[in-house]
């Protein structure tokens, strides 16, 4: 009787062991594979978020409420976690009424490249160039 609870305590301290190996493990492999300019990004967004939910008045729960996203996801994307989905954060920012702003600056014609060649007709899909510089098909 006593082995038995002495191998299921043994089993259990096991199991939590390896959950809490493998979750630090994925955690580290993930962050490691984010290239910097990203990371920094993400707390650039997060610190602005932050921003202007504060210069807007209002508390986290406010603005998690009135963006339909749990509370927590709301500090996650404040603090720059990479895992908030990106209509989470349309949500946040539609929430503090910075949504068409972000729309417009991503606008392709916005830019000179864009007025440019506007007048180009875009392609249905786009083919990778040869990287030797001539022509085989």
């Amino acid at each position: 009787m006593i082995y038995r609870i002495y191998s299921a305590v043994s089993i259990a301290i096991l199991i939590t062991i390896t959950i809490f190996y493998y979750d630090s493990y994925m955690q580290h492999k993930s962050a490691s594979r984010v290239p910097a300019a990203v990371r920094r990004s993400l707390r650039e967004v997060g610190d602005h978020v932050t921003t202007w939910r504060k210069l807007r008045g209002l508390t986290q729960a406010q603005l998690a409420d009135r963006a339909g996203v749990s509370r927590g996801t709301l500090v996650r994307l404040e603090r720059g976690d990479g895992g908030v989905s990106i209509e989470n954060l349309l949500r946040v920012l539609r929430g503090l009424g910075v949504l068409e702003p972000l729309a417009q600056a991503l606008d392709p014609y916005a830019t000179d490249v864009g007025r440019l060649r506007s007048d180009e007709r875009l392609p249905k899909r786009v083919r990778p160039r040869s990287l030797t510089g001539r022509d085989d098909g």
